[in-house]
């Protein structure tokens, strides 16, 4: 991909990267210590508010800016190619939208950066198998102990039987809380024998 497409030379040195080594633990990985059982974790960029990052992320969901998606996918996936923890990924999938959320916006924003990495990862790409069945607008209107007990129940894994065995690469845009993704992880850990690892776009430090 021609990246000056996408974001501009001095833009793109701009962008504060993580600098995680891919090998190694990292601040990703412990946001899930004590809360989900991962084998690995991966975050690209530093997330701040009203830093360079917000911005693209922001053209990202919200002008259609569905490149940037493929753009960090395949940058993400050069990385974690030469990673032993990342190497064995059978299957990339991403972090779903509600079908209102999906039907309003036209995409799923993380679409691309998991096609790209499954393409790094000779993976496949499955974005079928687990579905938002509650809205996040339904989840913002109740108190924090019933917010998590619907974030709990909000996702739905369609084929248990297709990721049973397998090495899962859960991928979306930015770490923060983890709420979401531990959420998503429990939903997959409904299969049997599954390994699940974790790359966003950003992570919010």
């Amino acid at each position: 991909m021609d990246r000056e497409k996408v974001i501009c030379t001095s833009c793109l040195h701009q962008l504060p990267l993580t600098n995680y080594q891919p090998n190694n633990e990292n601040q990703a990985d412990k946001v899930f210590y004590g809360r989900a059982e991962i084998n690995a974790a991966y975050a690209l960029l530093i997330f701040r508010k009203k830093n360079i990052v917000q911005i693209l992320l922001h053209n990202l969901k919200y002008k259609r800016q569905f490149e940037i998606s493929y753009f960090l996918g395949e940058w993400t996936g050069e990385i974690l190619k030469n990673s032993h923890r990342f190497t064995n990924i059978d299957m990339v999938i991403p972090v779903p939208l509600h079908k209102n959320r999906l039907k309003e916006r036209g995409y799923n924003q993380t679409e691309g950066f998991g096609i790209e990495i499954a393409k790094s990862l000779n993976a496949q790409y499955r974005d079928d198998l687990l579905t938002k069945t509650s809205s996040s607008k339904k989840q913002a209107l109740k108190n924090r102990i019933s917010r998590w007990n619907l974030m709990e129940q909000s996702f739905q894994l369609t084929d248990a039987s297709a990721i049973s065995g397998k090495h899962i690469l859960l991928v979306d845009d930015i770490l923060t809380t983890g709420a979401t993704l531990e959420a998503c992880i429990n939903c997959l850990r409904n299969s049997e024998k599954i390994k699940v690892s974790i790359a966003t776009m950003a992570i919010t430090i």
